[in-house]
Order: structure tokens, then C-alpha cells, then sequence
């Protein structure tokens, strides 16, 4: 874990798919109104928007889209932004904004309270982006289906080229979803990246889809959709506590902290609502919200406690993202034409 100081009901599937707008029930003596964009999931996004309304009495207007959906919105609305804070979503895109001039910088109060991976990202965005909470790629498995069909449980990264996976594994697109980037990222750096789209190309035999949501896949895996698929260790072990069959590796190989951020929109309309939630957001009571909608992200405030549950991650082998790298929009806007030109439309 010493890696870690270097570098996470039928209405929220359908807000996830369809990047529903959620609105939060307004305090009749509520004066003020922050605008939403969060790329968690729906059940995460609302106790956040309802727990600051609570709080402050601010009304919280809260749209669910995931991390490229929001990032294109961001850029199609410069002009006359919507938003006033974009929560959640991992941090490349995060930095790609920063670096677009699509944030503006904040100094959360917490800051000198938050692990030093949460604070690395503030620095590196110049103050744009700060940690939100973390979470570590790996490996979800369906146990009933993969005895139902006689296959073995994954370990590693070169288990899911094995011919008995073939069409039973799922992975987000990563032109829409942090997670998939995210996990392009890691296979770059762990493989080199002709390496990578290599393992991706030999891979995509054995993918049954590539979803737009980056926790479709492990949604799908815990429901028996898919005997396998890629996303966060944490995001399994959840799936895992609400009474799932599902178990989770983090790849043998090596594997990654991912960071989910939060910025501030450039331009924003309630600027000063904007601050108070980007400083709230980060508090201990704020951060344990997150173990209340259900979620194991481990907490970027060290005063906030990890939710019960969450998975043993001593022995997981973690590798710090290069996020000046994959943070930078020419890095990812040419890894995605590349994942477009090599595998996605590679015939299924």
C-alpha cells in the first residue's frame, strides 16, 4: 500500500444508462442553488446532493453522466457554462479540463487534512482538481456462473486471454468512461503501449461488450450478465456485500490507485455555492457519506475512517499512475483514436 502516498435498485441502473437528471427535493426557505454534474454513481451523486442541501440548505440541482460525457459537456457548454461543480470522474479528465482552461483553481479548506495522492492531484492540476477518493483496478468474477460453465477464477492481467474466457468478459468504452481510460492507462504502463493494444486486440475475443458506463461491467458481472469483467476492486467488494456472487483480483501483474477528483467550472453561475461544496465535499462527515449510498472508495481525508468492508489491499501490487502523462488532452485524445482505429472496430 505504500503506493498509495504516491500517486479507490432498477431507478439507478436506469439513471446510469440513460444519464438521467436527478434532482434533489429543494428546502422551501432554500435562497441559493448549486448545479451538479457528477460522474459516481446515481445513488453516491444523490446522497451527496442531499446531504449538502441538508447541510446548508443550499438546493442542489444534480445531473449523472459518466466522466467523458461530462467532459464533452464541459467543453460544448464553455461558452456559457451549466454547471457549477463537476464531482467525481477520474482524474486524467479531470487534468484534461485543468489544462483546456475548463476549471478554475480553489483551495479546498481540507487540504492539508487529505492523503498525499488527493493533494499530488491539486498540485499537478495547478489547484484545478483535488482527490476525492480512490480506488484500485482489478479483476470481477461471477463465482456461480464461472462454476456453472466449469471455468477457472482470474488472477491476472494474461488470464483473460485465455480461450475459455471467449465472450464472457466485459469492459467500458473508454471514450465515455474514466474507468476504461483509467485501466488503458495502467496496461500503457505496464506493457508498454504496442504491448498494450496487443493484449487489447488479443483480448477482444473474449469481450462480450464495451458499455458506455464505466460500473455497468460490474454491475453486470454481479447479476450474472457476464462471468467477468473490469472496473474497481471496491466496486466489486460492494456488489460482494449487497449479497452478490462475486469475487475480485487485483491483477498479479501490477494494477493502479485510480483517483476520482472534483473541480470547479469555469464560469460558474454560483461561484460561491461552488466553493462551499468543493470545501464540504472533503470534510470527514461528507467523505463518510460515501460508505451510507452503499460504496467502498477508500476516503482522501485521513481523518475519515475507510467504510466497513472495505477489501484487504495489502498484498495488491500498485503502480503509480502517470497522471502528467495520461492527464495531458494530446495523450488521451490520441490513446482513444488509437483504442478506435485497433479495437473498436474490431468485428464481434
Amino acid at each position: 500500500m505504500r503506493a498509495l502516498a504516491a500517486a479507490g435498485s432498477a431507478l439507478a441502473g436506469l439513471a446510469l444508462g440513460l444519464g438521467l437528471a436527478v434532482i434533489a427535493a429543494a428546502p422551501a426557505a432554500a435562497r441559493d442553488q448549486l448545479n451538479l454534474y457528477c460522474s459516481g454513481p446515481v445513488e453516491w451523486c444523490q446522497e451527496m446532493a442531499t446531504g449538502f442541501q441538508a447541510t446548508t440548505g443550499i438546493a442542489v440541482a444534480m445531473t449523472q453522466k459518466s466522466t467523458g460525457e461530462v467532459l464533452a459537456q464541459m467543453r460544448a457548454e464553455a461558452a456559457n457554462p451549466r454547471g457549477d461543480v463537476w464531482w467525481t470522474g477520474q482524474a486524467d479528465a479531470h487534468l484534461v479540463a485543468a489544462e483546456q482552461g475548463l476549471t478554475d483553481p480553489h483551495r479546498p479548506a481540507a487540504l492539508d487534512d487529505l492523503e498525499p495522492w488527493a493533494r499530488d492531484l491539486w498540485t499537478a492540476s495547478g489547484g484545478r482538481a483535488v482527490g476525492m477518493a480512490g480506488l484500485v483496478v482489478g479483476i470481477g468474477y461471477n463465482t456461480e456462473l464461472l462454476a456453472k460453465k466449469n471455468l477457472p477464477a482470474p488472477a491476472c492481467w494474461a488470464d483473460l486471454l485465455k480461450p475459455a474466457y471467449r465472450g464472457e468478459i466485459q469492459m467500458s468504452n473508454p471514450h465515455s468512461s474514466g474507468t476504461a481510460y483509467t485501466i488503458l492507462s495502467i496496461l500503457v504502463q505496464l506493457h508498454g503501449e504496442d504491448g498494450a493494444f496487443r493484449f487489447l486486440r488479443d483480448m477482444h475475443a473474449n469481450v462480450n461488450s464495451y458499455p458506455r458506463s464505466g460500473i455497468a461491467p460490474t454491475r453486470a458481472v454481479a447479476r450474472g450478465e457476464t462471468a467477468l469483467s473490469l472496473g474497481f476492486v471496491q466496486g466489486f467488494a460492494a456488489e460482494k456485500r449487497a449479497g452478490f456472487p462475486v469475487e475480485t483480483a487485483a491483477p498479479c501483474e501490477g494494477t493502479t490507485l485510480a483517483i476520482d477528483a472534483m473541480s470547479i467550472i469555469k464560469g460558474a453561475r454560483n461561484r460561491d455555492a461552488a466553493r462551499r461544496f468543493y470545501d464540504w465535499a472533503l470534510t470527514p462527515e461528507a467523505q463518510a457519506l460515501t460508505a451510507k449510498a452503499g460504496h467502498l472508495h477508500l476516503p482522501a481525508n485521513r481523518k475519515a475512517p475507510p467504510p466497513p468492508g472495505s477489501p484487504d489491499l495489502s498484498q495488491a501490487k500498485l503502480v503509480s499512475q502517470d497522471l502528467a502523462r495520461f492527464g495531458r488532452s494530446a495523450e488521451r485524445s490520441r490513446l482513444l483514436a488509437r483504442w478506435d482505429e485497433e479495437i473498436g472496430r474490431l468485428p464481434r
